[in-house]
């Protein structure tokens, strides 16, 4: 599944950097994770990245984007062919 960024976001621009599909995006008051290209990581890293910095701790997985680690996988590539 996608992970998302809670309302406990201290909009301190860690993790932006560190998504390797551009996911995270800054809003109004905190960032945000775009579900279509949040993979958690999957192809580009053992763990999820934004999660692995969070000072706190405020990137839990969402709920209502139930992802298996195969359909990451199957988007993991079609990201990295453009589509």
């Amino acid at each position: 599944m996608a992970l998302r960024i809670t309302g406990e976001c201290i909009n301190c621009d860690v993790c932006a950097p560190e998504c390797p599909n551009d996911a995270i995006f800054p809003g109004e008051e905190i960032y945000h994770i775009d579900w279509r290209r949040c993979t958690e990581c999957v192809g580009h890293f053992e763990t999820s990245q934004c999660v692995e910095v969070c000072p706190v701790a405020c990137i839990p997985h969402d709920p209502e984007h139930m992802e298996t680690r195969e359909e990451l996988l199957e988007k993991y590539a079609r990201l990295q062919n453009g589509n």
